[in-house]
């Protein structure tokens, strides 16, 4: 398994795995990112993010059946690994850490 940091885009990918649920494949995930960042996501993009987060073993993914509106292609699905859902977790926990030490007045 590679170094087990995650990037800000790296996070926000896991995170739009766990929001899209059974429907985290490629085009949807790239269209949950697009509307929340509010920017065009390219497509190389997003697969070189999911590549290194599937190499750092916190996402598995598998190939799902042929379709007839893709013109019998198929999608490939992706999940978070126990190892992602900890490092998400992690993540989450390290910024809530230091959010909560930040003085108010800094934010005014």
């Amino acid at each position: 398994m590679k170094g087990t940091n995650l990037g800000e885009f790296q996070e926000i990918v896991l995170l739009s795995i766990l929001i899209l649920d059974d429907e985290a494949y490629g085009l949807k995930i790239q269209q949950e990112l697009s509307e929340r960042l509010k920017r065009v996501l390219s497509r190389g993009a997003l697969h070189a993010a999911l590549s290194r987060l599937e190499e750092k073993g916190f996402i598995d993914s598998h190939i799902g059946g042929a379709t007839t509106e893709r013109g019998g292609r198929r999608k490939r699905f992706y999940t978070l690994t126990n190892s992602g859902k900890a490092a998400l977790r992690q993540a989450k926990e390290l910024r809530e850490e230091m959010w909560s030490q930040v003085p108010k007045l800094s934010l005014s």
